[in-house]
């Protein structure tokens, strides 16, 4: 799903149609309001942005999408008049992944998205992992659920990570011992059971997503 917040309705009408023939999924808004009324209940893969808005303009909108955990990754291409050389630089200055200048060619705007969208995939697959309403940014070292910040020791994060790196993955309490825990580490297993109980309530509702196999272990899924 692409937002398009753009508040002329036959730019914003054409910006959808040419992203529906190119195979997305696309929906727009002529404001602020309603963008962050749908975003609460879903989120998209990129957001085209038009700096020039009623009420809140995009700059204002970029900037609470970037301090934000739960939307800082969102690709965000922003739309700048022709020749506004600072819009752009704040933008980019700010974490906007691209810009096109108005008038742009539909065309155009397709080639861009599918290059934004490819540009950070490739750099989410290395510094994001998630499963369910669980994100871990492993370069800001964050956990999110549902865009809540969570807050684990060291030993919490390591597991999280571990399982979420292997999705249905079984380990015994041996393997995650050793994988988790300095080789050096003398305590028994019972250690882990302690870790992922806390990491459970940490978790909240998604902690019910580490499964115990009885007999063997824990998996994530």
């Amino acid at each position: 799903m692409i937002y398009c917040v753009e508040d002329d309705n036959s730019i914003r009408d054409l910006m959808i149609y040419t992203l529906t023939i190119a195979g997305f999924e696309a929906k727009g808004f002529a404001d602020s309001r309603k963008f962050w009324e749908d975003m609460q209940a879903a989120q998209p893969e990129l957001i085209l942005l038009d700096i020039m808005l009623p009420g809140e303009d995009g700059i204002t909108i970029l900037k609470k999408l970037r301090s934000s955990a739960s939307t800082a990754v969102i690709p965000v291409i922003m739309a700048t008049a022709k020749g506004s050389e600072y819009d752009r630089v704040i933008g980019l200055d700010l974490g906007a992944d691209d810009y096109l200048c108005k008038p742009f060619g539909m065309m155009e705007m397709v080639s861009r998205i599918k290059a934004v969208l490819r540009r950070t995939m490739h750099a989410q697959k290395r510094d994001f992992l998630s499963y369910g309403a669980i994100t871990m940014d492993q370069a800001r070292h964050v956990v999110t659920v549902n865009g809540r910040e969570i807050s684990l020791t060291l030993k919490e994060y390591d597991l999280l990570k571990l399982f979420m790196e292997h999705i249905g993955f079984v380990f015994t309490r041996d393997q995650l011992l050793s994988s988790v825990w300095d080789q050096e580490y003398s305590g028994g297993t019972r250690t882990v059971d302690v870790h992922i109980g806390t990491l459970r309530t940490k978790l909240g509702e998604s902690g019910e997503a580490i499964r115990t196999i009885r007999g063997v272990g824990y998996r994530l899924g």
